[in-house]
């Protein structure tokens, strides 16, 4: 059963399933939801705790043992396997297979990972089969036009509130840096009382750790966000991140979306176009954004431009590669008609 991570304490206090199976990009998430999983085993009588990493040449035959056998006093457990790499091999999608075919009922499953890389992992029988046996969560990160109403509702469980523009200044503030917004939160809880936080307040308390990554960027310059898109850009540039890489990045993301809007006008799918072109799920939201917005003739324009800019970022061509990087967003603005000039 899937479910997303704010989903699973209401499902944890309905009942204890025999096997959860948390993976994500967001580590914060995925830690919270673990740790929800071996409160609600421990509170259920699961008193003992078995730890098991799969490193290289992990033997899989210590994770059929484990679950196969009580503990030495007799305790219900949980089993506890993490699985950095993402991917069980052969043989641990097997031994995971059977397991979840029969699992113990004198012990709880917690397996965790990275989300896997890739496209079709979903439908592997490994996978499959853990889904159907137990409860799937996926920590996904929390998108820039959700961030406000997710630092409310953590501020809402300390008994704090905030109006919209004061969620809204928290957010611009630890952007794409959850762990951050979350400590932010607990640190109002300890400045400041109960009750409805002031501007004042919040702005004394809070840094600015706000963190920007190439995902922030595409997904801000495929909705039309220009704000939003600058911001992410001079916090790129302020890490140090190369204007080469950048519009190389996005050139690739462009000229994929390019072909997939041509296709999708000859009537094909675009769940079939994603897995041909390789456009991993979590990239999907944002280039369903830009598929909608951004016409055949605006998507030409923009690989273009950033062609241009790639050739600048290398010193072959003429001009600022960041200042054409900042008249992409511009140009993206509107994606509906043909090529328009700026400045």
């Amino acid at each position: 059963m899937p479910l997303r991570a704010d989903q699973l304490e209401a499902q944890l206090a309905r009942s204890l399933a025999p096997l959860y199976l948390i993976h994500g990009d967001e580590p914060l998430l995925a830690l919270e939801a673990a740790d929800a999983v071996r409160a609600a085993a421990r509170k259920h009588g699961f008193a003992e705790r078995e730890v098991l990493f799969v490193q290289p040449r992990f033997d899989w035959s210590a994770f059929v043992q484990a679950t196969a056998s009580l503990s030495l006093f007799g305790a219900r457990k949980l089993v506890d396997l993490r699985i950095p790499t993402a991917r069980p091999g052969t043989e641990g999608g097997e031994a995971l297979r059977r397991y979840a075919a029969r699992p113990n009922p004198e012990l709880v499953l917690l397996v965790t990972m990275p989300r896997p890389e890739g496209s079709g992992w979903w439908k592997s029988a490994w996978f499959t089969a853990l889904d159907a046996a137990g409860v799937v969560v996926e920590a996904k990160p929390v998108l820039r036009a959700q961030l406000p109403a997710w630092i409310g509702a953590r501020l809402a469980r300390q008994g704090q509130h905030a109006p919209q523009e004061v969620l809204e200044y928290l957010a611009e503030r630890v952007e794409g840096n959850l762990l951050a917004a979350h400590q932010e939160v607990q640190k109002l809880g300890l400045l400041a009382p109960q009750g409805v936080l002031a501007m004042e307040q919040v702005a004394g308390a809070v840094a600015n750790v706000a963190r920007f990554d190439f995902e922030v960027l595409a997904e801000a310059l495929y909705a039309g966000e220009f704000a939003h898109y600058c911001r992410a850009l001079d916090g790129l540039r302020g890490e140090g991140e190369s204007p080469a890489a950048l519009a190389w990045r996005l050139g690739e993301e462009l000229v994929t979306l390019l072909r997939i809007r041509q296709a999708m006008a000859a009537g094909r799918r675009l769940d079939q176009l994603f897995a041909e072109h390789r456009v991993w799920r979590a990239a999907q939201p944002r280039a369903e954004k830009a598929l909608r917005r951004l016409a055949v003739a605006r998507l030409q324009q923009a690989v273009r431009q950033l062609a241009r800019i790639e050739r600048q970022s290398k010193g072959v061509g003429a001009g600022d590669p960041w200042d054409g990087l900042m008249r992409l967003g511009l140009e993206l603005i509107d994606g509906t008609e043909g090529a328009r000039k700026i400045g």
